[in-house]
């Protein structure tokens, strides 16, 4: 798989509010498949459909401990898309740059 299609996998999972509410809860750590389904007003199925959604995106991963399967977040898509995200930076920032130097010179007139 190349990388823009990976990033195209993270991008899609990250669409959806519930996926990202799970990975916020993996973030301060592991948790089983129940434990992140609990402030969910939907069924175990359909929790455990956006889990496939995000392991599928490499966005998690699942564990074994005796019977449990904690799932734990992977970072490494995330930093593909901060990645992806960081060459947009320079446009963004030179953009507001002269927004501000506009700002300054209508502030300017309007003094006089």
């Amino acid at each position: 798989m190349t990388s823009q299609d990976r990033l195209s996998l993270t991008l899609s999972a990250l669409a959806d509010p519930t996926r990202r509410a799970i990975l916020a809860r993996l973030a301060r750590g592991k948790a089983t498949a129940s434990e992140l389904a609990e402030p969910f007003e939907m069924s175990f199925p359909a929790v455990s459909k956006h889990l496939k959604v995000l392991e599928r995106a490499g966005l998690v991963e699942q564990g074994r401990n005796a019977q449990f399967r904690p799932r734990r977040l992977k970072p490494e898509p995330l930093r593909d898309v901060a990645g992806w995200l960081e060459t947009y930076r320079c446009l963004w920032e030179e953009r507001f740059d002269r927004l501000g130097a506009y700002l300054k010179e209508v502030q300017h007139g309007e003094e006089k």
